[in-house]
């Protein structure tokens, strides 16, 4: 009996497809199609891409992994995706709180760049954001800033995924001097990093108030020319709405659309003052918007229309955006529970945007965002292996009736144990593998001296 069963072991064993991982945990929610949660399941995991998502029971008998990763007491779920940031931001972190976003800008981060910024500032600040976002469960972020192409460094040399604009904005900055050089800066930027496995560069115009008509024309243009997504805030406060009826008696989405900026790949971020005719044109443009719930709560911008985009058909991801005024961490387990209870106190209906279309808009809504829907977003077979483990064994995480409620409502960014992008384990048991945690946070500390002492 002994020599028949080891002979049939030894048999399966031998018809098992081989495999790099196997992640098997208590729950995956797979963020399908069918939006499929699996209690006791496991993801199988080959090169970087997913090859398997079933049973634990199931996957062990397909499958004979180089590694294991057995998480009985943790949810498994896709990477989180963060739509909208400004990851060297957060060596600004709380250096201006309580302001609205004109004088945020113009009195205190504008200058605070001009005296800091440099290639060395946007690498150390990235590290430490992409710290946080690897360690909080978020894999991909989506990025505007000064020399993108040390981002994009940073981003490969951490193992994250990112769509990564190089801003373009209409007055001398660290990296260009006029619009124009920017332009020929975001070009090599654009051809340096294309077709890379986990970049996407992109063009990025920060705002119709702070470019001219020709410079917002010329950074589509480009995007279009290299494939690439361009990434512009839109319509975030009040003001910027009004100056813009008043300058041309048009809303910024109508501006924009009349200008081509929509024609192409594009990310919308905030879209607070949009009317139902901004919104039809960004559901006809295939526009995406990034909601940034803490970010407009902090800076008092409004509340966005999210149930409106929603039952549109817009595409409506989820964004922190950057640290310093408008939200000072990068947590996107936060704005999961914000942007649900924001739209519910909005409406006065505690059934608006539920726990299953928050998580979608961090998961594979926020892939179709970007465009990347077939690759990232949800745990299925033939996509990228950007996976997540949250545990269950915290005292914040018990008892567990649903757990995609769960996820939204009461986990948080540091319960996150594992995170794996593009097939390749980056955080385990709460360390990351791939950055010098110490080193960076030391960086933190001396660049907030010299921020400091600049500004005196």
């Amino acid at each position: 009996m002994f020599r028949i069963c080891s002979f049939l072991l030894l048999a399966g064993a031998l018809n098992a497809e081989p495999a790099d991982f196997i992640w098997s945990g208590r729950y995956v929610i797979t963020m399908d199609p069918a939006r499929r949660v699996l209690e006791n399941g496991a993801i199988a995991i080959r090169g970087e891409r997913i090859v398997g998502v079933g049973s634990k029971v199931e996957m062990d008998a397909r499958f004979q992994p180089k590694q294991r990763l057995d998480r009985p007491d943790a949810i498994l779920a896709p990477g989180l995706i963060d739509t909208h940031t400004h990851a060297a931001m957060s060596l600004f972190r709380g250096l201006a709180d309580d302001l609205a976003l004109q004088d945020w800008l113009n009195k205190f981060i504008f200058p605070a760049e001009a005296k800091n910024l440099s290639p060395d500032f946007v690498r150390w600040g990235t590290r430490l954001a992409v710290l946080e976002m690897l360690l909080g469960g978020t894999t991909t972020f989506t990025d505007m800033y000064y020399f993108e192409d040390v981002v994009a460094e940073v981003a490969k040399e951490a193992g994250m995924r990112g769509v990564l604009g190089e801003s373009i904005i209409g007055f001398p900055v660290a990296d260009a001097k006029t619009p124009a050089d920017s332009l020929r800066f975001t070009e090599k930027y654009l051809a340096r990093f294309k077709n890379d496995p986990l970049v996407v560069p992109a063009v990025a115009p920060h705002s119709i108030y702070t470019n001219s008509d020709e410079t917002l024309r010329s950074a589509r243009a480009l995007a279009n020319r290299y494939g690439a997504p361009l990434l512009i805030h839109v319509s975030e406060t009040k003001k910027e709405n009004d100056d813009e009826l008043g300058k041309r008696h048009m809303t910024p989405v109508k501006a924009l659309d009349g200008l081509g900026i929509f024609n192409g790949r594009t990310v919308a971020a905030h879209c607070v003052w949009v009317n139902d005719a901004d919104m039809a044109i960004l559901k006809a443009r295939g526009a995406g918007v990034a909601h940034c719930p803490s970010s407009n709560m902090k800076l008092a911008s409004g509340i966005a229309p999210v149930l409106k985009m929603r039952s549109l058909g817009i595409a409506v991801g989820l964004g922190p955006d950057g640290p310093a005024g408008s939200n000072n961490d990068f947590n996107l387990f936060e704005e999961m529970d914000l942007a649900a209870k924001l739209q519910k106190v909005a409406t006065l209906n505690p059934q608006a945007l539920p726990a299953s279309a928050v998580l979608e808009m961090a998961t594979i809504a926020g892939a179709r965002v970007l465009g990347l829907e077939k690759e990232i977003g949800s745990i299925e077979v033939g996509k990228r292996a950007d996976l997540i483990a949250v545990r269950l064994d915290r005292p914040n995480a018990v008892p567990v009736y649903d757990p995609i409620s769960q996820m939204v409502y009461a986990l948080k960014a540091e319960d996150v144990g594992d995170t794996m992008v593009n097939g390749k384990p980056v955080v385990r048991d709460s360390r990351i593998l791939t950055l010098n945690q110490p080193q960076i946070l030391a960086k933190a500390a001396e660049y907030g001296l010299k921020v400091k002492a600049s500004l005196k």
